[in-house]
């Protein structure tokens, strides 16, 4: 099989290609930017072809998928900053990103007849309750534009193609680019006393071994909705906080284990310009209902990674 995998310059991209590359599949990658500007460590990524994309350029997309003709396209390349969406300047650009952006990869996907992976989020449902969101389930009611506009490319694909998995995620960490455990670490070498939301419930998903399951789901015909967080129970992010110091300073970082994370509720916390959903669980039953294995513990997943990127610091 050939991949495609749009949004390659971002955490999840860059370890979709990079697990494309381990087991010998031919993947095209590409972003927004003219050359690849991802890490540079060697890893498959950088020896892979690469071709700039702007999603939002209809003809550039349709042009883009004429000429790889891929077997698969992963998705992944989205519009992520909440908080910056909710500005009235930016919601243009977010709608063309995330909705029209996704409609024309899946215009394209169709004309090719190839299959289409499109990651999406749990801020497509409304937050409310404790009942984890079932991947079937269609009660949805985003609480911000971000969510909006990952619906509306959901809409777009499902809406347009038979053979696609549209995998929705949550609290997302990865090594390339930015995430909530690289911010918590950068506040603990100054701070000894950090507030951190308690009544904001769900599970982190580590790129690393997300990709793994995607290019698992190329393999097969088993479309439709899909929920993938990593195992290991639902947590707040206070307890995710508390977790990260915890095995940092168990690394040697001892200055970690010292500091005081006091959990406060969303409403104390303030700062945030999008609403943000209390509860972000995600039932992934339907993962081993359907022959996938599930993704491992989201304490085991903070490991490896904290394992690998503080070899890079």
């Amino acid at each position: 099989m050939k991949f495609f995998v749009t949004g390659v310059g971002g955490q999840l991209g860059r370890d979709v290609m990079n697990e494309l590359a381990a087991r010998g599949y031919e993947g095209v990658g590409s972003d927004i930017q003219e050359t690849f500007s991802g890490i540079q460590d060697g890893s498959p990524v950088t020896t892979m072809p690469y071709v700039q994309l702007d999603i939002t350029d209809e003809a550039a997309v349709r042009n883009t998928l004429n000429e790889i003709k891929p077997d698969v396209v992963v998705h992944c390349a989205a519009w992520t900053a909440v908080d910056a969406a909710e500005d009235e300047a930016n919601r243009p650009k977010v709608n063309a990103i995330n909705a029209l952006g996704t409609r024309y990869i899946a215009e394209a996907a169709k004309a090719h007849g190839c299959k289409m992976i499109y990651i999406s989020t749990d801020y497509v449902f409304p937050g409310d309750g404790e009942t984890p969101w079932d991947p079937d389930c269609h009660d949805y009611a985003p609480l911000n534009v971000y969510g909006s506009s990952k619906l509306d490319g959901e809409m777009a694909v499902s809406g347009l193609l038979e053979k696609y998995f549209i995998v929705r995620i949550a609290w997302v960490f990865g090594l390339n680019g930015k995430n909530f455990i690289k911010t918590m670490l950068n506040v603990g070498k100054t701070h000894d006393h950090v507030r951190v939301v308690n009544d904001q419930i769900g599970t982190p998903t580590y790129t690393l071994d997300l990709a793994r399951l995607l290019v698992d789901m190329a393999e097969t015909e088993k479309y439709g909705y899909y929920h993938a967080t990593n195992e290991g129970g639902f947590i707040s992010w206070c307890d995710f906080t508390k977790e990260i110091y915890r095995q940092a300073a168990e690394m040697g970082l001892e200055n970690y284990g010292k500091i005081f994370v006091e959990p406060v509720t969303t409403e104390e916390y303030g700062l945030s310009a999008a609403a943000r959903p209390f509860n972000s669980r995600l039932d992934k039953s339907k993962l081993v209902k359907n022959g996938f294995t599930p993704l491992p513990t989201w304490q085991d997943a903070l490991g490896r990674f904290l394992k690998d990127y503080l070899a890079q610091e």
